[in-house]
């Protein structure tokens, strides 16, 4: 009797076991600890901060490859393919697991579902991204990376999460979101300021440099000169990506001078204002993609039929990443053959044969494809208003700027000082924001 009551013991917590699989994705889903959807605050600040990495780390990678001289167009052609992979793979994971309901379908049922409207803005959303993404590649050349990244994500801040609060029912506090703006505003200004002071000192350095040259200086002290301006190295030059016995220091006329030979994109007598429109029309361009996405998954100007549930973020996040993917070959196919702003010319065939870097680039397209994954994941949850913290981006931008690239070193005190007044204000600016977080119903 014992064994049969065992048994039956048994069977029953089989039982019980086998229901709790069967209904761990809707109890795991309300409860926040399956990546499925996202509903809660605490899962949605896990995706911010991965995103805020991912995207602060891939714009590093494209400008190394770009100082090692390899053409934009390569660089960012591999980075599309994987760019769209990312999607993919998010697709087919996330948006397939558990089982879907009428309400909220997997990714593979909507594929068919009449849910066009939707369709087409998270492809408008896509196209936008993609524009906003090769201008910065040109934008990062002529300021610099650090400049580029805050004053872009300052504009996508001002203008996409004012756009996002009204679309999303204003679930965020705007007594809190509003004034984070304010901060972003005013980092912009700071960031134009940065890049100005840092084109004056890089401009007294190299004048200064000349006019050693032309009288003689270099010439009578030149083992003086090598020592104070080179540096013994070792291991491999990280940014020429080549072994290398001596290597100018960072910030001094002799790099700028060698940065300028090395890199595809020659900036030496262009003016500044190139480079900041250039950021500015980016900053543009990523304001606009977020709202679009909103209005792909939320459906808030009721362009749906009666009955079609919307837009899953995995599914809108498929068709964003399909328009992005196709502006993305169309426009740099197009650069191949006719380069813009002093790129080098080249060809399909030298393309493929490329594979310099090609790992780098393909990287990259993978960490920016799930970092917007991310994005859009937290901001379904907490408001895509609050979800825009991940444009903190430049913070990490900046440190792989000063730690790869050498930015801002030997500048002046004045440069410094408004680098940390814009660093402060971004970081105020992004806490703020993230204590704006509300709660999608």
């Amino acid at each position: 009797m014992m064994s049969i009551h065992v048994l039956r013991t048994k069977e029953i917590d089989f039982w019980s076991i086998s229901n709790l699989i069967a209904l761990s994705p809707e109890r795991v889903l309300s409860s926040g600890l399956k990546m499925y959807v996202v509903e809660s605050k605490g899962g949605a600040i896990v995706c911010m901060l991965l995103s805020l990495f991912f995207l602060g780390t891939w714009p590093a990678l494209l400008t190394l490859l770009e100082r090692r001289g390899r053409f934009p167009q390569h660089t960012y052609l591999d980075y599309t393919f994987t760019n769209l992979l990312a999607a993919v793979i998010i697709a087919f994971t996330f948006g397939e697991i558990g089982t879907g309901t009428l309400e909220k379908p997997n990714f593979l049922p909507q594929l068919s579902q009449e849910n066009w409207p939707s369709v087409v803005f998270a492809m408008v959303g896509g196209v936008v991204l993609s524009i906003g993404n090769l201008t910065t590649q040109y934008a990062w050349a002529f300021v610099g990376l650090s400049v580029t990244e805050v004053v872009s994500s300052s504009i996508t801040v001002v203008i996409g999460t004012t756009l996002n609060y009204y679309l999303d029912d204003k679930i965020n506090k705007a007594e809190i979101l509003f004034p984070g703006v304010g901060c972003f505003l005013i980092a912009v200004c700071l960031g134009s300021a940065v890049h100005a002071s840092n084109a004056a000192d890089n401009k007294a350095k190299l004048d200064s440099y000349s006019n050693d040259s032309k009288d003689g200086i270099r010439a009578n002290s030149i083992m003086e000169s090598k020592q104070t301006i080179t540096q013994r190295v070792s291991a491999i030059d990280v940014e020429k990506g080549v072994s290398s016995t001596e290597k100018a220091k960072f910030g001094t006329a002799l790099f700028l001078i060698d940065l300028e030979k090395r890199r595809a994109i020659k900036i030496f007598g262009k003016s500044t204002f190139i480079g900041l429109s250039l950021t500015f029309f980016a900053g543009v361009c990523f304001s606009l993609f977020s709202p679009a996405f909103n209005l792909a998954t939320n459906d808030q100007w009721h362009t749906l039929k009666a009955g079609v549930p919307h837009l899953s973020v995995y599914t809108a996040f498929f068709y964003f990443s399909i328009s992005c993917f196709v502006i993305a070959m169309i426009l740099n196919l197009i650069f191949l053959y006719r380069p813009v702003l002093n790129a080098p010319k080249s060809s399909l065939k030298a393309y493929l044969n490329d594979w310099n870097g090609r790992g780098w680039a393909l990287l990259a397209g993978l960490l920016c494809g799930f970092g917007n994954g991310l994005q859009f994941m937290g901001g379904q949850a907490a408001g895509y208003a609050a979800a825009d913290a991940v444009q903190a981006l430049p913070l990490v931008s900046t440190f792989w700027g000063v730690i790869l690239f050498g930015e801002y070193r030997r500048s002046s005190r004045k440069t410094y000082t408004l680098l940390i007044g814009m660093l402060f204000m971004f970081v105020v600016a992004v806490g703020i924001l993230m204590a704006s977080s509300g709660h999608r119903k």
